[in-house]
Protein backbone atom coordinates (compact mmCIF):
# COMPACT_ATOMS: atom_id res chain seq x y z
CA UNK A 1 0.00 0.00 0.00
CA UNK A 2 1.33 3.07 -0.81
CA UNK A 3 1.86 5.67 1.83
CA UNK A 4 -0.10 8.32 2.30
CA UNK A 5 2.27 10.79 3.49
CA UNK A 6 5.98 10.84 2.29
CA UNK A 7 8.76 12.51 3.93
CA UNK A 8 12.30 13.28 2.94
CA UNK A 9 14.99 15.68 4.09
CA UNK A 10 17.20 17.44 2.90
CA UNK A 11 20.16 18.85 5.25
CA UNK A 12 17.88 21.07 7.50
CA UNK A 13 14.92 20.93 5.12
CA UNK A 14 12.09 18.74 5.51
CA UNK A 15 9.89 18.12 2.85
CA UNK A 16 6.25 16.63 3.87
CA UNK A 17 4.06 15.49 1.07
CA UNK A 18 0.23 14.72 0.95
CA UNK A 19 -0.10 11.24 -0.91
CA UNK A 20 -3.14 10.64 -2.26
CA UNK A 21 -3.30 11.93 -5.81
CA UNK A 22 -5.40 9.34 -7.07
CA UNK A 23 -8.11 11.46 -4.24
CA UNK A 24 -6.90 14.63 -4.28
CA UNK A 25 -4.98 14.36 -1.56
CA UNK A 26 -8.25 13.97 0.67
CA UNK A 27 -7.66 13.71 4.80
CA UNK A 28 -8.36 10.55 5.54
CA UNK A 29 -7.91 9.03 9.10
CA UNK A 30 -4.68 7.48 8.22
CA UNK A 31 -3.31 10.21 5.98
CA UNK A 32 -4.17 12.74 9.06
CA UNK A 33 -2.66 9.74 11.56
CA UNK A 34 0.48 9.91 9.63
CA UNK A 35 1.04 13.64 8.69
CA UNK A 36 0.64 14.14 12.70
CA UNK A 37 3.35 11.60 13.58
CA UNK A 38 5.88 12.63 10.53
CA UNK A 39 5.68 16.84 11.67
CA UNK A 40 6.06 15.25 15.53
CA UNK A 41 9.08 13.25 14.64
CA UNK A 42 10.86 16.10 11.99
CA UNK A 43 10.13 18.64 14.84
CA UNK A 44 11.81 16.04 17.56
CA UNK A 45 14.91 15.96 15.10
CA UNK A 46 17.63 18.88 15.89
CA UNK A 47 18.92 18.41 12.90
CA UNK A 48 15.72 20.13 10.85
CA UNK A 49 14.99 23.49 10.71
CA UNK A 50 12.15 24.02 8.12
CA UNK A 51 9.40 21.75 7.16
CA UNK A 52 7.89 22.37 3.24
CA UNK A 53 4.42 21.07 3.18
CA UNK A 54 2.91 20.14 -0.46
CA UNK A 55 1.01 17.89 -1.97
CA UNK A 56 1.40 15.40 -4.85
CA UNK A 57 0.21 17.15 -8.14
CA UNK A 58 -2.76 17.58 -9.27
CA UNK A 59 -3.98 19.03 -6.22
CA UNK A 60 -2.69 20.52 -2.87
CA UNK A 61 -5.72 18.97 -0.77
CA UNK A 62 -9.02 18.34 -1.28
CA UNK A 63 -10.17 18.89 2.16
CA UNK A 64 -12.32 15.28 3.82
CA UNK A 65 -12.52 12.19 2.38
CA UNK A 66 -16.02 11.95 1.97
CA UNK A 67 -16.13 8.27 0.62
CA UNK A 68 -14.65 7.42 3.84
CA UNK A 69 -16.62 10.15 5.66
CA UNK A 70 -20.16 8.27 4.10
CA UNK A 71 -18.88 4.88 4.92
CA UNK A 72 -17.09 5.89 8.73
CA UNK A 73 -17.61 8.70 9.64
CA UNK A 74 -17.17 8.02 13.20
CA UNK A 75 -13.44 6.80 12.19
CA UNK A 76 -12.45 10.28 10.25
CA UNK A 77 -14.55 12.25 12.85
CA UNK A 78 -11.94 10.77 15.58
CA UNK A 79 -9.21 11.37 13.22
CA UNK A 80 -10.34 15.16 12.58
CA UNK A 81 -10.74 15.62 16.51
CA UNK A 82 -8.20 13.84 17.85
CA UNK A 83 -5.62 17.17 17.83
CA UNK A 84 -9.05 19.48 18.22
CA UNK A 85 -7.74 20.43 21.81
CA UNK A 86 -5.02 21.76 20.07
CA UNK A 87 -6.97 24.03 17.50
CA UNK A 88 -4.69 22.49 14.68
CA UNK A 89 -4.37 19.43 12.32
CA UNK A 90 -0.90 18.20 14.13
CA UNK A 91 -0.39 18.56 17.39
CA UNK A 92 2.36 21.98 18.94
CA UNK A 93 5.50 21.68 17.02
CA UNK A 94 8.53 24.00 17.15
CA UNK A 95 9.71 24.00 13.59
CA UNK A 96 8.58 26.75 10.57
CA UNK A 97 6.20 24.45 8.16
CA UNK A 98 5.74 26.46 4.84
CA UNK A 99 3.04 25.49 2.76
CA UNK A 100 3.46 24.81 -0.97
CA UNK A 101 0.49 25.13 -2.35
CA UNK A 102 0.51 23.72 -5.91
CA UNK A 103 -3.04 22.74 -6.59
CA UNK A 104 -6.81 22.88 -5.19
CA UNK A 105 -6.70 23.61 -1.32
CA UNK A 106 -10.37 22.89 -0.49
CA UNK A 107 -12.30 23.41 3.28
CA UNK A 108 -10.22 20.81 5.23
CA UNK A 109 -6.88 21.34 2.63
CA UNK A 110 -7.21 25.24 3.57
CA UNK A 111 -7.12 24.56 7.32
CA UNK A 112 -3.72 23.20 6.67
CA UNK A 113 -2.41 25.90 4.86
CA UNK A 114 -3.95 28.06 7.46
CA UNK A 115 -2.28 25.96 10.62
CA UNK A 116 0.99 26.39 8.22
CA UNK A 117 3.55 29.44 9.28
CA UNK A 118 3.75 30.74 5.67
CA UNK A 119 2.56 29.89 2.10
CA UNK A 120 3.16 30.28 -1.30
CA UNK A 121 1.41 29.43 -4.29
CA UNK A 122 1.93 28.21 -7.72
CA UNK A 123 -0.62 29.97 -10.72
CA UNK A 124 -2.46 25.92 -10.31
CA UNK A 125 -3.67 26.87 -6.67
CA UNK A 126 -7.70 27.65 -5.72
CA UNK A 127 -8.53 27.92 -2.21
CA UNK A 128 -11.97 27.28 -1.30
CA UNK A 129 -14.17 26.62 2.02
CA UNK A 130 -16.97 24.15 1.10
CA UNK A 131 -17.72 23.47 4.82
CA UNK A 132 -21.32 24.72 4.26
CA UNK A 133 -21.89 22.97 0.86
CA UNK A 134 -21.05 19.30 3.10
CA UNK A 135 -22.42 20.37 6.26
CA UNK A 136 -19.59 20.04 8.07
CA UNK A 137 -18.37 22.31 10.51
CA UNK A 138 -14.24 23.48 10.72
CA UNK A 139 -12.18 21.98 13.59
CA UNK A 140 -8.89 23.62 13.21
CA UNK A 141 -9.68 26.92 13.78
CA UNK A 142 -11.01 28.53 10.29
CA UNK A 143 -13.49 30.71 11.10
CA UNK A 144 -10.46 32.19 13.38
CA UNK A 145 -7.92 32.14 11.20
CA UNK A 146 -9.37 33.06 7.73
CA UNK A 147 -10.52 36.28 8.55
CA UNK A 148 -7.16 37.42 10.28
CA UNK A 149 -5.74 36.06 7.25
CA UNK A 150 -7.70 37.80 4.28
CA UNK A 151 -9.90 40.28 6.48
CA UNK A 152 -13.46 39.32 7.47
CA UNK A 153 -15.67 40.48 4.55
CA UNK A 154 -13.69 37.94 2.22
CA UNK A 155 -13.75 35.53 4.68
CA UNK A 156 -17.11 35.67 5.22
CA UNK A 157 -18.23 35.93 1.64
CA UNK A 158 -15.67 32.45 1.36
CA UNK A 159 -17.11 30.56 4.37
CA UNK A 160 -21.06 31.56 3.47
CA UNK A 161 -20.97 30.90 -0.57
CA UNK A 162 -18.27 27.96 -0.67
CA UNK A 163 -16.65 30.44 -3.98
CA UNK A 164 -13.66 29.72 -4.77
CA UNK A 165 -10.08 32.17 -4.71
CA UNK A 166 -7.75 32.36 -7.38
CA UNK A 167 -4.32 32.22 -6.69
CA UNK A 168 -3.71 35.67 -7.54
CA UNK A 169 -6.61 36.59 -5.52
CA UNK A 170 -4.97 34.41 -2.41
CA UNK A 171 -2.09 36.71 -3.16
CA UNK A 172 -3.75 40.25 -2.88
CA UNK A 173 -5.74 39.05 0.28
CA UNK A 174 -2.83 38.10 1.41
CA UNK A 175 -3.37 34.24 2.23
CA UNK A 176 -0.39 33.12 0.30
CA UNK A 177 3.18 35.71 0.30
CA UNK A 178 4.61 34.21 -3.12
CA UNK A 179 2.55 33.40 -6.62
CA UNK A 180 5.18 31.52 -8.60
CA UNK A 181 4.80 29.21 -11.94
CA UNK A 182 4.27 25.44 -10.45
CA UNK A 183 7.50 24.04 -11.95
CA UNK A 184 9.40 26.53 -9.72
CA UNK A 185 6.75 26.36 -6.42
CA UNK A 186 9.23 23.57 -4.51
CA UNK A 187 12.40 25.41 -5.58
CA UNK A 188 11.18 28.45 -4.19
CA UNK A 189 9.55 27.04 -0.89
CA UNK A 190 13.10 25.45 -0.65
CA UNK A 191 14.88 28.32 -1.42
CA UNK A 192 12.32 30.59 1.60
CA UNK A 193 13.25 27.43 4.26
CA UNK A 194 17.16 27.58 3.49
CA UNK A 195 17.02 31.56 4.24
CA UNK A 196 15.04 30.49 7.54
CA UNK A 197 17.54 27.81 8.32
CA UNK A 198 20.12 29.63 7.58
CA UNK A 199 19.63 31.80 10.78
CA UNK A 200 20.35 31.13 14.33
CA UNK A 201 17.91 27.94 14.50
CA UNK A 202 17.58 29.07 18.50
CA UNK A 203 16.60 32.56 17.68
CA UNK A 204 14.20 31.73 14.86
CA UNK A 205 12.16 29.25 17.36
CA UNK A 206 12.14 31.61 19.84
CA UNK A 207 10.90 34.58 17.55
CA UNK A 208 8.14 32.14 15.78
CA UNK A 209 7.30 30.78 19.64
CA UNK A 210 6.36 34.68 20.31
CA UNK A 211 4.11 35.02 17.23
CA UNK A 212 2.43 32.39 18.21
CA UNK A 213 1.83 33.47 21.75
CA UNK A 214 0.77 36.77 20.76
CA UNK A 215 -1.62 35.15 18.04
CA UNK A 216 -2.66 32.94 20.56
CA UNK A 217 -3.38 36.31 23.39
CA UNK A 218 -5.54 37.81 20.59
CA UNK A 219 -7.47 34.46 19.05
CA UNK A 220 -7.43 31.79 22.17
CA UNK A 221 -11.41 32.88 23.30
CA UNK A 222 -12.09 32.29 19.53
CA UNK A 223 -10.77 29.44 18.93
CA UNK A 224 -12.37 27.64 21.96
CA UNK A 225 -15.68 28.86 20.69
CA UNK A 226 -14.84 27.79 17.03
CA UNK A 227 -14.25 24.00 18.62
CA UNK A 228 -17.15 23.91 20.92
CA UNK A 229 -19.07 24.76 18.08
CA UNK A 230 -17.12 22.03 15.76
CA UNK A 231 -17.68 19.75 18.03
CA UNK A 232 -21.87 20.23 18.34
CA UNK A 233 -22.55 20.18 15.54
CA UNK A 234 -20.24 17.53 14.25
CA UNK A 235 -21.24 15.26 16.52
CA UNK A 236 -24.87 15.34 16.11
CA UNK A 237 -24.54 16.04 12.32
CA UNK A 238 -21.98 13.62 10.83
CA UNK A 239 -24.18 10.76 10.52
CA UNK A 240 -27.29 12.90 8.96
CA UNK A 241 -27.87 14.00 5.30
CA UNK A 242 -26.03 11.14 2.74
CA UNK A 243 -26.59 13.38 -0.24
CA UNK A 244 -25.66 16.70 1.59
CA UNK A 245 -22.24 14.21 2.48
CA UNK A 246 -21.82 12.82 -1.09
CA UNK A 247 -21.01 15.82 -2.73
CA UNK A 248 -18.34 15.79 -4.15
CA UNK A 249 -15.74 19.17 -3.70
CA UNK A 250 -14.99 20.89 -6.95
CA UNK A 251 -12.12 22.87 -7.93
Amino acid sequence: MTAPVLVTVDGPIATVTLNRPAARNALSSALLRDLAEALATLDADDGVHAVVLTGADPAFCAGLDLKELGEDGGALHAGVMAVADTHSPWPPINTPVIAAVNGPAITGGLELVLNCDLAICSERAVFADTHARVGVLPGWGLTVLLPLAIGRATARRMSLTGDFLSAAQALNAGLVSDLVPHEELLDRAHAIAATIAGNNPRAVRALLASYRAVEAELVAGGLDVADRSARAWNATELNLADSSRGREQKG
